[in-house]
């Protein structure tokens, strides 16, 4: 059967098309992304604006379509940080609703973890005995840690790129001050809670997800997307610290040149790389490894968990 998935995240709204059976990994089958940096469309209220809410709207009826041409059965739509702390949430889930018959499912950060360990793990199996997984999104980071399937604990903080981005950096390149106070911001605001991470010992294997991690890994020399998703990939604290001081010296226009950075991407790499080395300094890794997976697959593959056998004929 196919399915697909509708993401609606604090930088894009991504559907992702894939083939699924019984007893069978989810293959995918077709991609579809469009940035539409939907936290930027937030009022002084918090409030999503009439022409951010317009365009998510044109975007979600332009996702179904296209999930109709590619012979979906079924699209799970969701959305996250965005539009869950968004003043107006509910309104904008109900003009969309009305707008394209799409009922926009809103996943907590607790949910968000959950689900992308849950992906994380069934990339790797079992045999990553204790897993640590860190996820940084356009609004948030979410951190989960477990031996089991359902992780022993997942949390989400504010930490997200494009957050801090708009938050804490007025210029670009920002200037020292900025980049020293998000840093300090960070690794406080990590720090308050890694003692629920902590408490369960060390990871035997520690994994990020998202596009943050991948293009940090990218740039700090992982093999590019083009050798395909079976390559192993990894990124060191030490490497990522060598390069924090010249990602903090270069315009976005620069960062953009650099290999696997998107131009849309660049102006928030910076935070996010001040995140990721925060977490993984205060979490104790000196090296993670890069999964392909993340929330959207943990989606589906929780749907697939839910459905009767004679629903994959």
């Amino acid at each position: 059967m196919r399915l697909g998935v509708l993401d609606v995240g604090s930088n894009t709204v991504h559907l992702l098309v894939v083939d699924a059976r019984l007893g069978a990994r989810p293959l995918p089958a077709y991609s579809h992304k469009t940035e539409l940096r939907l936290a930027e469309h937030l009022n002084d209220d918090g409030a999503i604006s009439s022409s951010g809410v317009s365009a998510l709207e044109d975007l979600v009826g332009e996702a179904l379509e296209i999930g109709e041409d590619k012979g979906c059965q079924s699209v799970l739509a969701f959305a996250t940080s965005a539009v869950r702390e968004a003043t107006n949430g509910d309104d904008v889930l109900a003009s969309v609703d009305a707008s394209t018959g799409v009922h926009l499912g809103v996943l907590s950060g607790d949910q968000e973890a959950r689900l992308t360990f849950l992906a994380v793990r069934r990339w790797f199996g079992w045999s990553s005995r204790r897993l640590l997984v860190l996820d940084i999104g356009g609004g948030s980071l979410e951190i989960a840690t477990g031996v089991d399937e359902d992780p022993d604990a997942a949390l989400s903080v504010p930490l997200g790129a494009g957050r801090l981005t708009r938050a804490w950096f007025t210029a670009d390149p920002p200037s020292r001050g900025e980049v020293k106070d998000l840093r300090k911001f960070a690794r406080a605001e990590i720090a308050k809670n890694a003692g629920q991470v902590l408490r369960y010992g060390a990871p035997d294997h520690v994994v990020g997800t998202s596009k943050t991690f991948r293009q940090l890994a990218r740039v700090c020399g992982a093999a590019p997307s083009a050798e395909g998703p079976y390559v192993k990939r990894t990124l060191t604290r030490e490497v990522l610290h060598q390069w924090i001081p010249k990602l903090a010296e270069m315009p976005s226009s620069e960062r953009a040149q650099l290999p696997g950075v998107s131009a849309g991407r660049a102006p928030q790499l910076l935070a996010g790389a001040l995140v990721a080395e925060a977490a993984m300094d205060i979490l104790e890794v000196e090296e993670l490894e890069i999964c392909p997976w993340a929330l959207r697959e943990g989606v589906i593959l929780r749907h697939l968990d839910t459905m009767p056998p004679e629903d994959f004929a």
